[in-house]
């Protein structure tokens, strides 16, 4: 029996194990928290991500747990609109959404099927080897198998083992997401939208309505970004600092941040991997280590990418890896998941650094030279956005 160690349970981790549980390896699934939680946000799945989602599991009902993602367009703080809203073209396959990320966990681990879950292992210890199996121990048990899977985020203990050369760098931003469940929605005036996207001087804004049902409460999913560090105020602190920042902008941003609650703000750092890992896959013995996720090429969310490329990471395994059986197959396995990977995570992470000269406009004539330049780039990043959701799962 192929066995697989998989480090990590968040979304890349729990997509790999149900990957390779259904294609027939025996796995063990290690999460350091006492349990598999979601944090209780919501995410963006671009059409890149939905086919592999599709690819990892036909049968999941993702379209039940996603809602159609409206282009609410962009706007000053003032209200102006940079770029108009406009309704999507129709596309074949399916399209951007956003969904609730406790439904989403929730039918992850619905897909899990037969993998040993242990909870409460901290990985101390990683071992590889020409002639030994890759292993990981929590300072009490060493857990040992075929193939060895790094899903445990951007401070991967795994992957500073086997390529400390990658390092987490802040990006220069702060972020904060929080959900506001639908009992508490605002009252919209006439021609007011919900969702949408406003950029200020450093500072950005995201609304997005879930769907009516989502985590059996329904609501809207907001995102706001600053220029700086994390903060190390208590949530409420922040959450006055953030109506402080947004204090003038349009409505409904003030409204969204005054009926949201301090413990259901999510406050992080946003960093990012500098450089990406030299290779995603580390042979050892007659099988080897992949980097999954985060722990491989973590970035900011300008692109909302990170989620999709997670899933991408998860259906290239299944596809390479359910067949793959321990020796020159799985080496090849591992070879060939570098080759697919590294340069698609590359090139996204290039674009999403573009994209970040538009966020991080500050100063009087950046901003007029953004303001004026963005009705002509909106079709180009537009292009660029598609462009990096044009990808389809290996045969």
């Amino acid at each position: 029996m192929r066995t697989a160690v998989v480090v990590g349970a968040g979304m890349a981790g729990l997509a790999a194990a149900g990957a390779l549980s259904r294609t027939g390896w025996r796995v063990t699934l290690l999460e350091r928290a006492e349990r598999i939680a979601a944090p209780p946000t919501a995410v963006v799945l671009w059409p890149n991500g939905r086919r592999a989602l599709d690819a990892l599991d036909p049968d999941g009902g993702w379209s039940a747990i996603a809602s159609p993602l409206p282009d609410g367009g962009v706007r000053r703080p003032d209200g102006q609109w940079l770029v108009a809203p406009r309704p999507r073209a129709a596309a074949a396959g399916p399209c951007p959404s956003v969904a609730h990320l406790e439904d989403l966990y929730d039918a992850l681990v619905a897909g899990l099927g037969d993998t040993e879950i242990r909870t409460g292992f901290e990985v101390h210890t990683v071992r590889t080897g020409r002639r030994e199996r890759p292993a990981v121990g929590d300072g009490r048990t060493l857990i040992e198998a075929d193939l060895l899977i790094a899903a445990d985020g951007i401070d991967s203990r795994v992957r500073a083992a086997l390529a400390p050369e990658s390092v987490a760098v802040g990006s220069g931003f702060a972020e904060w997401q929080a959900v506001i469940p639908g009992y508490r929605m605002p009252r919209l005036s006439e021609g007011q939208s919900l969702g949408g996207e406003t950029l200020g001087a450093g500072y950005r804004f995201v609304a997005l309505p879930l769907g009516a049902h989502a985590a059996g409460k329904g609501g809207i999913y907001w995102v706001a970004t600053a220029a700086g560090a994390a903060r190390p105020e208590p949530a409420a602190t922040q959450l006055a600092l953030l109506q402080r920042w947004f204090a003038g902008w349009h409505e409904p941003v003030g409204e969204l941040l005054s009926l949201t609650r301090p413990e259901e703000l999510v406050p992080q750092g946003v960093r990012e991997l500098r450089p990406l890992p030299r290779s995603y896959a580390f042979p050892s013995g007659p099988g080897g280590v992949l980097l999954i996720g985060d722990a491989a090429h973590a970035m900011p969310h300008h692109l909302g990418q990170g989620a999709g490329l997670a899933f991408e990471d998860a259906a290239t395994l299944h596809s390479l890896f359910a067949d793959a059986a321990p020796g020159d197959a799985l080496t090849r396995a591992l070879d060939g998941y570098t080759r697919l990977r590294q340069p698609r995570t590359t090139s996204v992470v290039r674009q999403n650094r573009r994209m970040s000269a538009v966020v991080q406009a500050r100063g009087r004539l950046a901003l007029r030279a953004r303001d004026a330049a963005l009705n002509h780039m909106r079709p180009r990043i537009l292009g660029r956005t598609l462009a990096v959701s044009d990808w389809s799962p290996p045969e």
